[in-house]
This record gives C-alpha cells, structure tokens and sequence, in this order.
C-alpha cells in the first residue's frame, strides 16, 4: 500500500463542484481517482493537467446509478492504490418542472441520479474504509435549500432531502464498525450560477445572501478540506451558502 492518500470524487471530470473539489485534494498531495459518466473527454483532459503537475491520477467512468458499475468504480480505485482515504460525492442532476408535470418517472430519475447514487458510493466505499486502520472521511453534496425549496423544484429537493439523511444514517453505521471513518455533508448555496441565468435573476440571489455576492466551487472544496481536517465531526450538513439559510430577505 502506498503512503501517499487517495481521494475519489464523483463528477470531476468537468470543471464544475467536483473539479474544483479533486484540485483541491491534488494540491494538498492526495492521489486523485476522478470519476466521469459521459465526460470521457473532459475527464481525460483532467486526469493530464493533474499528471502534468506531478500528481497521480487516473480516470474511470462508471453509471453511479447502477450497484455493479459503483462495485467496479470503488474496488477499480481500491486495487491500482491499495487504499482509499476520501470519498467526494459530487455527481447529482437538478431539472425543473411544474408540479402537475411531474411524473414518477420524474422523481425515481433524481432519485436514482442523486440519493441512490450517493448511497452506493459511500456503501463500498465506506465498508472499505472500515477495514482500514486509519479508515477514511466521505462527504456527501445536498443543497442548502432542501429546507426552503423553491418551486418547479419537487423532484429535485426530494432527492437532495434524502442525501441529509442518508448522511446520518451513514456516518452512524460506519462509525460504529470503525470510530475512524467519518460522514458529512456540505449544502451549497450560490457557488456556481448558470452562465446563461439573466443578470436580473443573479442579483436577486446575490442579494438573497447575507455575503452579498456570489460564491465559488472552491468555497465548496475549501470545506471538504475543513471536513477532512477535523476529525471531530460526524454527521454533519453544512451550508455552504453566504448565510442564505439564516436569512429571510424582506
């Protein structure tokens, strides 16, 4: 087994939440397994930034929806390294629609892309942290407005709800096999507006913030590193979201 730590972060590919999330770990000299579902050209482009600095990295695409393509995922990572420190779970979808739209097959579609597929990360991943001695950190990404959802949003916050609870039933479960390995969550507010939002809208939600501009995926990644480096947290869901959560604008 290698000294050097291991970190997967699902959805790094693309320079979205888990890109900047898997540069953060590589700067602090993790080996990076950087996860992709259809990105295989973006991924590939990560993976050789990341070499081109020093830093191990290797990609693998895997339908984080599907148990037998996660198994593969994780134990892929765990058989090239020897071991896996932390795990990121980044990948997750969000659509809108009316709620008279919305179809059950809606709602098992975010379902499946966003709790489902945390699940069964953090499962093999976190029943392979148990087994190590200095066993390992997970950090799961829901959404600080689960608790204040928008509307045209059902599917999505019901999804990203789950994610919160799985989050403590979790880090239970895999604390009392192994005190060492650990689960939390960040819940993200304005880090990475669309880019095609109308400018109306986005000073809306700046202003929605007690900070009073937008935030940045590297805030998001910021507390990874934070999660990571206090081993005393459990069962945590951290808003992530320039006070949003706390404020109620007028």
């Amino acid at each position: 087994m290698s000294d050097r730590k291991v970190a997967l972060i699902t959805a790094s590919g693309k320079q979205r939440i888990g890109w900047h999330v898997a540069n953060a770990l590589a700067r602090r000299g993790y080996a990076i397994a950087v996860h992709y579902f259809q990105s295989a050209t973006e991924a590939a482009e990560t993976v050789a930034l990341f070499q081109s600095q020093g830093i191990e990295a290797v990609a693998y695409q895997a339908d984080l929806r599907d148990e037998s393509s996660v198994h593969a995922l994780v134990d892929g990572v765990l058989e090239r390294f020897g071991r896996l420190d932390v795990l990121v779970n980044c990948a997750g979808i969000w659509d809108s629609k009316k709620l008279e739209q919305v179809t059950a097959a809606d709602v098992r579609h975010h379902f499946e892309a966003n709790a489902l597929s945390s699940f069964l990360c953090a499962q093999r991943a976190g029943l392979a942290m148990v087994k190590q001695p200095e066993g390992g950190c997970i950090v799961n990404i829901g959404d600080w407005a689960e608790v204040r959802p928008y509307r045209d949003y059902v599917a999505y916050f019901m999804s990203k709800g789950a994610v919160h609870s799985l989050t403590r039933c979790l880090a239970v479960e895999l604390a009392a096999r192994n005190p060492r390995v650990r689960v939390n969550c960040i819940l993200p507010g304005p880090v990475q507006l669309p880019t095609d939002m109308p400018e109306a809208v986005r000073l809306e939600v700046v202003a929605a913030t007690l900070a009073r501009r937008e935030g940045s995926p590297n805030h998001v990644a910021q507390a990874v590193l934070a999660f990571i480096d206090n081993d005393y947290l459990y069962g945590t869901c951290l808003p992530v979201d320039g006070g949003r959560t706390v404020y109620a604008p007028d």
